[in-house]
């Protein structure tokens, strides 16, 4: 399990997280939703130490983050960021092959090709494992990054708005797959999400923040509901149950120029 302690993080004299704690469940996927700046961003950075928190600590499987070395934690943990730039002609295979580097370190074993070949054939990249990821579409590119997250092979996977740039189709994929994830492989999946949707459909908790603060942990019901959607975004929203799932349903509204 993840457990956050009293993280607090300030970029310059500006608080970006307060005193946030909270747990996330195993073998479980949590979104993590809220207007831009809320901090989603910086405490998934914070749980992969790519950031330093101000003040608190992380516990993974019970033990403090800080009492752990990077390479034992890239055993446990991956993490896929929002941007990703690998400034390296590499293929598909080339690429998902990096996943293995925290158990191999560059001397790939006969126990890492099989973790490279069973994630190529997960994310059906087989045809185009000999292409270059420069040359792929962004549907095609994301499942790649993916698929070297999974030959990791780590219990936690954090990713960070994986579903930027990709269209409607894309996206219900990238989702459905980490869904067979937890199903397959029992990982533990955060994820920051902008489409609230998507979190309401594929979520089976949902972290709602607001301004460096948590403002609602809980099942889907519970935190996709108007009172708590309302006051993350600062907005009215119309909320609707649609085959026993709340989603929100976008309406026109008047603009204040308007009136």
């Amino acid at each position: 399990m993840i457990e956050v302690k009293d993280i607090s993080h300030t970029y310059g004299l500006n608080p970006t997280l307060k005193n946030v704690s909270l747990y996330f469940e195993d073998n479980k996927i949590t979104g993590i939703i809220g207007a831009n700046g809320a901090g989603k961003s910086t405490l998934l950075a914070i749980v992969s130490r790519l950031l330093k928190a101000t003040s608190g600590e992380v516990m993974l499987d019970g033990t403090s983050m800080k009492k752990l070395k990077n390479g034992d934690i890239a055993k446990k943990l991956a993490i896929l960021k929002q941007f990703n730039h690998i400034n390296l002609k590499l293929t598909v295979r080339e690429l998902v092959s990096l996943g293995r580097f925290p158990h191999s370190k560059g001397r790939l074993n006969e126990f890492d090709l099989v973790k490279i070949n069973e994630a190529l054939s997960y994310m059906a990249l087989n045809d185009i494992e000999n292409q270059y990821i420069d040359e792929l579409s962004g549907g095609q590119k994301q499942r790649a990054f993916l698929a070297m997250v999974i030959a990791q092979d780590t219990k936690y996977v954090l990713l960070d708005e994986p579903l930027n740039n990709l269209d409607l189709r894309y996206a219900s994929e990238m989702m459905a797959i980490l869904r067979d994830l937890v199903r397959d492989y029992q990982k533990t999946i955060l994820i920051v999400l902008h489409d609230i949707n998507f979190a309401a459909a594929y979520c089976d908790q949902i972290v709602a923040m607001k301004d460096g603060n948590i403002v609602k942990v809980g099942d889907v019901k519970s935190v996709i509901d108007k009172s708590v959607i309302d006051e993350v975004f600062n907005h009215d929203f119309k909320i609707c149950s649609i085959d026993n799932q709340n989603v929100i349903i976008y309406h026109q509204t008047t603009s204040k120029k308007e009136k």
